[in-house]
């Protein structure tokens, strides 16, 4: 009898260890809007496996790409709400709640990625993602989405003069739209959401993004003019909401921040690596390459500096721009 009811008690408490192992595990739902074969993905993944080898099972990420939760606006709202978790989302929606956010959106204002990693990484970068706090959101780190490119399907654009009557979709970001203003095309702001359908069915004539987006979504299937402006530099932000990272033990919340500058890392060198190959892989479909002198366009956009030097403060912007 006494074996019994001993057998009875280890079971017992076997049941009860493995139950409170599983009510220690902390599942935190990280959302995109990209596909699977995206860059951002990339990033998600690593971001994961960091945070889930690094807290012995206690954290766990689960990944919804493809808008699964939303467009990056609504995940911008649900995580100020700690309805989603974590987020990996382009600059340009930030800008619609936290306006300061969009000194990086000023055309051709990064001159090349290095530029925009010391700026990035550096004291400005750090106090956008602390200010992001105000907001509902923990800023981690700074992946990527890169330089944007501007494609269409109707002509060459050599000159800003190529430019004009074209129907160009862009974010729901202010910057983007006085930048392709000035540069004379009809600006259509979009949400991701919407936009592979918008192309199929010429409701736009092109829109713009990093060489990985436009292999990643097949753009070249609508898309047969790529024009190498490197206008933008688009950064993204791994970001967690601040109701999730209030939850988080000291331990974990330094894994978390240490995982998304690694999963950043990670992002960046993957875009650079693979340039090239995304590059050729588009002449390859078919895609007419047209590599602008870029003087004009700088000029072109001179009046957005001056539309929002106020707004950002001429300090900051020439902050920037002399960042070596």
């Amino acid at each position: 009898m006494r074996k019994v009811i001993s057998a009875i008690l280890l079971s017992a408490l076997v049941v009860s260890l493995f139950s409170s192992m599983a009510f220690a595990v902390t599942t935190i739902r990280l959302a995109h809007v990209v596909n699977e074969k995206d860059a951002f993905h990339q990033c998600a993944l690593k971001f994961k496996e960091l945070v889930e080898a690094g807290s012995d099972g206690e954290l766990k990420i689960t990944i919804f790409p493809n808008a699964k939760l939303g467009d990056e606006r609504t995940l911008l709202e649900r995580m100020k709400l700690g309805v989603v978790d974590a987020g990996i989302i382009t600059g340009g929606p930030i800008i619609n709640f936290m306006p300061s956010f969009g000194v990086f959106d000023l055309p051709f204002i990064f001159s090349s990625p290095e530029h925009a990693y010391k700026v990035l990484d550096g004291p400005v970068g750090q106090q956008m993602l602390n200010d992001m706090e105000q907001f509902g959101w923990k800023g981690l780190a700074y992946g990527e989405r890169g330089f944007r490119n501007l494609t269409n399907s109707k002509r060459e654009v050599k000159t800003p003069e190529d430019i004009k009557g074209l129907k160009i979709r862009l974010m729901q970001n202010p910057v983007y739209v006085d930048s392709f203003k000035a540069l004379g095309a009809n600006a259509v702001p979009m949400a991701w959401t919407e936009v592979l359908t918008a192309l199929q069915q010429g409701t736009v004539d092109g829109q713009e993004n990093p060489l990985n987006v436009i292999v990643a979504f097949k753009l070249y299937e609508t898309q047969k003019y790529l024009s190498i402006t490197r206008h933008a530099y688009a950064p993204n932000v791994i970001m967690v909401s601040m109701k999730t990272w209030n939850k988080l033990s000291p331990e974990q919340q330094t894994l978390v921040q240490e995982s998304a500058h690694a999963a950043a890392a990670y992002n960046r060198k993957l875009d650079n690596d693979n340039a090239a190959e995304w590059l050729q892989f588009l002449k390859d479909q078919g895609m007419v390459v047209t590599q602008p002198d870029l003087a004009a366009f700088r000029e072109a956009v001179k009046p957005v500096y001056e539309k929002y030097q106020d707004k950002f403060g001429k300090d900051l912007i020439d902050s920037i721009l002399n960042t070596k």
